[in-house]
């Protein structure tokens, strides 16, 4: 039997944080080493690990894979996440695509300089409730049907219910004009996995705070 997969990152969201969310909602029970200081990170890179010199990594079926989307890629392929054909997954990829410009946005936001912060965050929410929200309510209310492709779960729908919780943390009534979007809310987050994973004490990480950006610039000298 395999062991466990192992992630390398920081003990913040970042990039690793939808790795996390997706082995979570596939009932995978995962390892975290944590880069805690600026040298873990340049032993990763001197052991020639990393295949760009960049985090996160992800080790698992005896590979160490780097760069997100192919790790998010396999972990959905792996778990049966994917779809069942191309054009299935071909509609993940783009819904996913979507949350993920989105998730961009709010990810990088606590890094911004103060004076430009609220345009940005007005900015945020601006593209989450005309641009990308309306996407997914229309498919869910086109469709009838509990899930984005397939009516079945797939990566898509794991990071759409990423992004929503992320935007509700930026303006917490975000939903109120999307009724489709409200109900999807509810139906992903009762998946026993994913309700797990959403517990207090899981491996779900907080929201990035002035302290975590200030460890953060330490580590990757930005």
């Amino acid at each position: 039997m395999a062991g466990k997969p192992k992630l390398h990152y920081t003990k913040g969201r970042g990039k690793m944080e939808s790795i996390r969310w997706l082995l979570a909602a596939a009932g995978v029970e995962f390892e975290e080493q944590f880069i805690e200081k600026k040298e873990d990170l340049e032993k990763l890179r001197s052991d020639g690990v990393l295949l760009f010199q960049q985090v996160p990594m992800v080790e698992i079926d005896g590979m160490r894979m780097v760069q997100t989307r192919a790790i998010l890629s396999y972990i959905a392929a792996k778990y049966n996440l994917y779809g069942k054909d191309l054009e299935e997954r071909a509609w993940i990829d783009m819904y996913v695509e979507g949350t993920t410009d989105l998730m961009g946005m709010i990810m990088y936001l606590p890094f911004q300089p103060a004076d430009t912060k609220e345009k940005n965050l007005a900015l945020i929410i601006e593209r989450a409730t005309t641009r990308y929200f309306p996407v997914y309510e229309k498919a869910l209310k086109d469709h009838g049907q509990d899930y984005l492709v397939g009516n079945k779960l797939s990566w898509a729908d794991v990071h759409l219910l990423e992004a929503i919780l992320m935007v509700e943390e930026c303006k917490a009534d975000v939903l109120s004009a999307f009724p489709q979007l409200q109900a999807f809310k509810g139906r992903i987050s009762n998946i026993p996995t994913i309700k797990k994973f959403l517990q207090p004490g899981s491996q779900r990480k907080p929201p990035t705070d002035e302290k975590f950006v200030a460890f953060v610039r330490t580590i990757f000298n930005i």
